[in-house]
């Protein structure tokens, strides 16, 4: 029988930790590589060419993989899944650490991608879970403390790997992964409750491997389209296009397909979460990625200095994460504000140039914060409202695939604005994309019927 349970007893601390363990291993990853590139390519003997490839191979493995092992989650359970995405996270700690060539480092950023994506998946479907076991609503402190630990993890991800090549050198990067992902294996197995076997009137459907393989190839395919500079993108295009078709008409025949299209076609409000979710971060990180660079080669602000100006917009992030649905409980309402801070703050990036007072340069990034802070949490409770309890780990991997499209489709934006050098010119072209994306966001959520819905529940 099935009892009612208070939220602050059912997710209480023992069951969040090793989940946010499993969450934050990958933005920590992505942010702390940054302050490694050099001292990577200087020891391998390798340029700044091949280095940046151990930032692109993590999105292009993460993007791909999370809905990948979201259907693990959904298929052999969460728990399970996410004990050996740990296990590989430790085991590419490891094969970083003591990498001898570039290549096997390379293959360690991989084994990195695969392990870290299944966090948010598997901590979706247990949050997801334990609530429906214990009749609670939608756990609005779960979501926030699992999206807050992302968004500190990625803010401090470039500090904690400063820190660590200060104290050994780029290898101790890798090595902190281990025993992190030991904690993590140690505490899931200890604090989160076991797999339920699942009822079965017949033999389990085989997973849908073509499927997985063709989703595999039509994303890769297409993000390294986007992450092309200089070189010609139409084979990865054509490669894309093919694969998609390919997917598409596997997906529609067979018996229990990794990608149940027909069901995403009928869930509308569904596919435009997923659509403010890319949009919404192609213009986040079109600024997090590209605002310090001008802020060095425009501003001609010193590098010791960008750190700085930068910070009150990190602590906004991170402070709304945690505490942005007290201040504004309807997701609809936070959804807009979002949108709406984009807007501003993109618009307001057109009357930037080197002359500016820093103070304005400072006060613009604080709109982006807010941005980035409130849309994280609003967004992944309307998905946890809108995705079925059988499918949840499969959708919120395509959650995050679409945050990662975004971000890679950034680096599309950037190198168009920028070229060669961040000046006051590639800021103003930068903006006017920021503020079209911004726009378009803001208008398919004041759109969204669904979500006058979700803040009526």
């Amino acid at each position: 029988m099935t009892t009612a349970t208070s939220p602050g007893t059912a997710f209480d601390a023992k069951f969040l930790t090793p989940l946010v363990i499993g969450t934050l291993l990958n933005a920590v990853n992505s942010s702390m590589i940054a302050v490694t590139l050099v001292p990577i390519g200087r020891d391998l003997g390798v340029g700044a060419g091949h280095t940046v490839w151990l930032v692109t191979v993590l999105y292009l493995t993460t993007a791909t993989a999370q809905p990948v092992m979201g259907r693990l989650v959904d298929t052999l359970g969460a728990r399970r899944v996410l004990a050996a995405g740990l296990v590989l996270v430790a085991a590419a700690g490891l094969l970083g650490t003591f990498a001898p060539a570039f290549e096997v480092l390379l293959v360690a950023r991989i084994l990195l991608g695969l392990g870290t994506a299944t966090g948010f998946p598997a901590a979706m479907a247990m949050v997801r879970a334990r609530a429906n076991a214990g009749d609670v609503p939608v756990p609005g402190r779960a979501l926030a403390t699992l999206a807050t630990s992302t968004q500190a993890s990625m803010a401090v991800g470039p500090t904690l790997g400063g820190l660590l090549v200060g104290l050994g050198d780029w290898r101790w990067t890798f090595a902190v992964n281990v025993p992190v992902a030991a904690l993590g294996l140690l505490l899931a197995w200890k604090w989160l409750p076991p797999d339920e076997r699942r009822e079965r009137t017949g033999p389990r459907p085989p997973l849908d491997l073509v499927g997985i393989g063709l989703f595999t190839l039509t994303l890769t395919a297409l993000l390294l389209c986007l992450t092309r500079s200089g070189a010609a993108p139409w084979p990865f295009l054509l490669t894309g296009v093919l694969a998609g078709a390919g997917l598409v008409a596997w997906e529609l025949r067979v018996r229990d397909p990794f990608l149940d299209l027909r069901t995403l076609a009928r869930n509308r409000p569904l596919a435009a979460t997923y659509l403010r979710q890319g949009c919404g971060y192609l213009v986040i990180y079109a600024f997090l990625y590209g605002y310090p660079q001008w802020l060095a080669e425009g501003y001609r602000l010193p590098e010791s200095t960008i750190g700085l100006a930068l910070l009150p917009m990190s602590i906004t992030t991170v402070a709304l994460s945690a505490f942005g649905a007290r201040l504004c409980t309807g997701v609809r309402a936070r959804l807009l504000l979002t949108a709406g801070a984009l807007v501003i703050g993109s618009v307001a990036l057109l009357t930037l140039s080197s002359n500016t007072a820093l103070w304005l340069v400072v006060a613009i990034g604080l709109l982006f914060g807010v941005g980035q802070g409130l849309s994280t949490v609003a967004n992944q409770t309307v998905l946890y409202a809108q995705a079925p309890a059988d499918r949840i780990g499969t959708l919120s991997g395509l959650f995050r695939t679409a945050q990662y499209i975004g971000a890679l489709a950034s680096t599309s934006v950037l190198a168009l604005a920028f070229g060669a050098e961040a000046t006051d010119g590639g800021l103003g072209t930068l903006a006017l994309v920021l503020t079209v994306a911004a726009t378009a966001l803001l208008s398919v959520t004041a759109a969204d019927r669904s979500l006058r819905t979700l803040d009526a529940r």
